[in-house]
């Protein structure tokens, strides 16, 4: 049973031509044969071509929607790939999905195909809890692609030249012309000689080993903005791969992952943390010092204090990325901590206290007393 071509481009009956457009280009970008390589692939690709040659044209998708593949089978008028100068917006798609991965489609057969743009690069990076609070710098090692100072990216042995291919006259590509009682269809694909370069190098270089690039690890320095969390992403411009016959490098894109810290925690700009306190401080109040993400800092806990209390130290939280002036709260949970034993002299004087507030002890004795104090 043949596919429905809607669910192969994964777009919804009722999508219009630009949906279709664009599901298309995703898809042929992701399972190009020249691109992927896994099994399968091809034969995914050759679908996708199929589900948009047939949705691309108003009229053979007026006829699929009403007889399904039936209304657009060989008896029906279509027969093979049509061609691409006859389908209107194909031209523009066919170059942008040429360009993500091999510099841009030709434009006729006598034109060689220019400068591509090099890839995009990610790479992880863990910070620790304070880095991404404050920010920083930070040392990184990239590996990527880059021109060949031998060849200078030609990937030609020093001295010579790449040649024209003779098979596509330069374009990168190579097309098959088929008449039908029903017209004219082409086909058009990578040339199998250059492998849709449009130059066959018959000298390789030694360093590169004909690409024009080599591998290499280098050393970067990038500034991590105050107030980044884990999935913020950093875009560092012209550091990803170097491109191919002199085009531009692509970008490199750092995502930031923050290590958990044992002491303190984040809600959005705030910092959360807990501190425990005796009962005794808690009916009396203090001042303690605590730990913020500054340093030591005195907090006021006042008499009568209630567990799970939340106490505030203002403008000691997370600054607003892009605004490091602004910042949030720490917020400082208050846990007491009641004894669950009591010495004898300790007894004696709560025993004393309960007289004092008219509080009968009952069978939990002085802690259940203690854990009254702290219910209300």
């Amino acid at each position: 049973m043949p596919r429905d071509y809607y669910e192969t481009l994964g777009v919804a009956r009722d999508a219009d031509k630009e949906e279709i457009k664009r599901a298309y280009r995703r898809l042929a970008r992701k399972y190009h044969p020249d691109v992927n390589k896994e099994a399968g692939a091809e034969d995914r690709f050759k679908e996708i071509n199929r589900a948009y040659e047939i949705l691309s044209e108003p009229e053979m998708r007026a006829r699929y929607d009403r007889f399904g593949e039936a209304g657009v089978g060989s008896g029906a008028g279509a027969a093979g790939f049509q061609d691409f100068g006859d389908v209107s917006g194909f031209a523009d798609i066919f170059e942008s999905f040429f360009s993500g991965f091999a510099g841009g489609a030709p434009q006729g057969t006598a034109r060689r195909r220019g400068p591509a743009r090099g890839d995009d690069l990610r790479l992880d990076l863990k910070l620790d809890f304070r880095e991404a609070v404050f920010g920083g710098e930070r040392e990184i090692r990239v590996p990527h692609l880059e021109n060949c100072g031998t060849c200078n990216g030609t990937g030609a042995k020093s001295g010579t030249r790449p040649r024209t291919c003779s098979t596509c006259n330069g374009s990168g590509q190579v097309r098959r012309a088929t008449r039908t009682p029903f017209g004219s269809f082409t086909q058009v694909s990578v040339c199998p000689t250059c492998n849709g370069e449009g130059q066959v190098v018959e000298e390789k270089c030694e360093v590169c080993g004909g690409n024009g690039r080599k591998q290499e690890t280098k050393k970067l320095k990038i500034t991590i903005p105050a107030g980044v969390d884990s999935g913020t992403r950093l875009r560092v411009s012209k550091e990803g791969d170097a491109g191919q016959r002199g085009g531009p490098p692509g970008d490199l894109y750092v995502y930031l992952f923050v290590n958990e810290d044992p002491e303190f925690q984040r809600d959005g700009i705030n910092i959360l943390s807990e501190i425990k306190i005796s009962y005794l401080q808690a009916i009396l109040g203090c001042r303690l010092e605590v730990n913020t993400v500054d340093g030591p800092e005195e907090l006021l806990i006042p008499a009568g204090t209630q567990p799970g209390t939340v106490l505030t130290l203002e403008s000691r939280g997370v600054p607003k990325l892009g605004n490091s002036v602004s910042r949030g709260d720490h917020l400082i949970t208050v846990q007491v901590e009641i004894p669950t034993r009591v010495s004898t002299e300790e007894r004696e004087l709560l025993e004393k206290l309960a007289k004092l507030r008219g509080d009968r002890i009952g069978k939990g004795g002085i802690e259940g007393f203690l854990g009254g104090l702290f219910r209300g």
